[in-house]
């Protein structure tokens, strides 16, 4: 039986992945940063997983971790997950989502050597490690060139696993462009637009509040971005790969699509402004180049922009309807 030992289980990607994996047969192990994030999370989970509690910054505890599960597959998803919250934290972005993927190399590597038998890593990287880009849309061979701390930490995270591969180590990349689902906390952006969208339509009043309108992301579903992750952890060697669907739509679409599924008319009387969440950098737009995925991996994006943010605006208005 496969064994497979996820960081970051208890994010978006980490739960939707514990899902997938489990449903394939595989052993899924995970690591928590608490016994109280370990209970909290645990419903969230399939029957079966196994949750260890450790700091991904704590190198020795990562791989006395790995060495009593002996995983096969290691999915690095763990980190700082906001670029607005890396800019208010620069050092501890460095260590959580820079240093902390080199422990879990480091600790795969000497799972592979002291045993023989071969471990796979999968490192979930960002776009935000090409800044702005020299390109578009963006490839594998983008220049690297990030310009917030939460890209920094990224880009030395990506170029360390091209650093272990060289030292037999499979380890694989996902350059990951923004990818949605339900289970996106409301700290994030698309996640806020969604939740008061259908706050608004519940209860007949209430603004939003955002940054920049105008910013263009590209924007999928985040169980297409774990379907390949599984893919490229798979497959035939380590690579890097870049997970997006080449399509861009601005904030402002965002929130017109949300208010539209909630069936809110006035939407642009209830949205406004706060030049204080504009970041101090940002990329324009992003969009990326997935061609490579579909040849190699047989990957390709499968929800629309539309029914991304329709499912979103759903699930809110079902919560307010469950809690009344």
């Amino acid at each position: 039986m496969t064994r497979a030992f996820i960081t970051g289980i208890s994010g978006q990607d980490g739960t939707i992945l514990a899902g997938v994996l489990a449903g394939q047969g595989v052993e899924v192990h995970g690591l928590v940063r608490s016994a109280d994030e370990a209970a909290s999370h645990a419903p969230a989970l399939p029957g079966g997983v196994t949750l260890h509690v450790g700091e991904l910054t704590d190198g020795e505890r990562i791989s006395e971790l790995l060495a009593e599960v002996r995983p096969d597959e290691v999915y690095n998803l763990a980190g700082i997950s906001s670029v607005a919250y890396s800019w208010e934290h620069p050092v501890q972005t460095g260590l959580v989502s820079g240093l902390g993927a080199v422990n879990v190399f480091e600790a795969a590597r000497r799972l592979q050597d002291g045993t023989g038998r071969p471990v796979r890593v999968l490192q979930a990287s960002s776009a935000e490690i090409f800044g702005n880009p020299d390109r578009t849309p963006q490839d594998e061979s983008t220049r690297v060139a990030p310009l917030s701390p939460y890209g920094a930490a990224k880009a030395y995270a990506h170029q360390m696993a091209a650093v272990f591969r060289s030292r037999d180590l499979h380890v694989a990349t996902v350059v990951l462009y923004n990818h949605e689902s339900p289970l996106r906390p409301v700290t994030f952006v698309t996640r806020k637009i969604t939740a008061a969208a259908a706050r608004i339509a519940h209860e007949g009043a209430g603004t939003l509040v955002l940054g920049d309108l105008s910013v263009r992301r590209d924007w999928g579903w985040a169980p297409d971005y774990v379907d390949a992750m599984v893919r490229t952890i798979r497959h035939g060697r380590p690579d890097d790969f870049v997970i997006a669907t080449g399509r861009t739509h601005s904030v402002e679409e965002f929130v017109a699509a949300a208010m539209e599924r909630a069936g809110v008319t006035d939407w642009r009387d209830r949205v406004s402004v706060d030049p204080s969440f504009v970041r101090p950098a940002e990329a324009a737009e992003q969009v990326g180049d997935a061609s490579k995925a579909l040849a190699e991996l047989g990957w390709s994006p499968t929800v629309p922009f539309s029914e991304i943010v329709g499912r979103m605006v759903d699930h809110d208005l079902e919560l307010l309807r469950r809690n009344g």
